[in-house]
């Protein structure tokens, strides 16, 4: 199983006010994550492997290739108490579609932490889009080689 296990520092002002992390909190971090995945540069200091840099650019699409979300779903399982330590959000792809990517993303506490939590399980339709035109662009060879050794069973939700 390859994962990509971004580190996210929660601030401060994640938190709601019964104390743990606001759920439109939630979805920044997870925005955090897949940008940090997807459009890591290369001296950006993240524990990524180089062969997770997933930049459309890097990777031959055409320019005036813009990326869209279509679709985001959260589960919770467990409220996210304020951490001094990052979370480890770990990302793969759940599906490589014609124009458009799953992202599947579970959210842990800290790792090296004693009691391992997992505190939510989330996916995303991420589809790719010509900016002038609004319409799907096609994945491309570069692009499904290099996102296929990320490809595992989509995220479970337990609550559908």
């Amino acid at each position: 199983m390859t994962r990509v296990h971004v580190p996210i520092q929660l601030r401060w002002g994640d938190l709601d006010a019964f104390g743990h992390v606001n759920n439109a909190a939630m979805l920044r971090l997870l925005e955090e994550a897949r940008c940090r995945a997807f459009f890591r540069a290369e001296d950006s200091g993240d524990d990524v492997p180089p062969t997770a840099v997933f930049d459309p650019e890097v990777l031959g699409s055409p320019t005036g290739v813009a990326t869209l979300i279509a679709r985001q779903s959260i589960e919770y399982l467990r409220p996210v108490p304020y951490r001094h330590r990052p979370l480890d959000v770990q990302l793969w792809i759940g599906r490589l579609g014609g124009s458009s990517i799953d992202v599947c993303y579970e959210v842990h506490s800290a790792e090296g932490e004693e009691e391992r939590v997992t505190y939510a399980r989330a996916d995303a339709v991420v589809v790719l889009v010509d900016v002038e035109s609004a319409r799907p662009v096609r994945l491309t060879p570069a692009m499904r080689a290099a996102w296929e050794p990320y490809v595992e069973e989509p995220v479970t939700f337990t609550r559908r």
